[in-house]
């Protein structure tokens, strides 16, 4: 469905309608604006990965011989 969809021609167009719509001034004002915020994105995405390692448990956070007992789920 999606086979001649990013073709060079497409992207020409696409970039010649921008150009028509937002002028040659604004234009790299939106360009800059999106590469930042996609390098934002990133940084966000990465920190959230060495935040979200995995700890060992400790003693306080294995349930206890009751809870096992009870089925309950923590």
């Amino acid at each position: 469905m999606l086979e001649g969809l990013f073709q060079p021609v497409h992207l020409l167009v696409v970039a010649g309608v921008a150009l028509l719509v937002f002028g040659p001034k604004k234009l790299p004002e939106l360009g800059r604006g999106l590469g930042e915020s996609i390098r934002g994105f990133k940084s966000a995405m990465a920190a959230k990965d060495e935040n979200s390692s995995p700890k060992p448990q400790t003693n306080d956070e294995r349930p206890t011989a009751n809870d096992q007992r009870r089925g309950s789920v923590y």
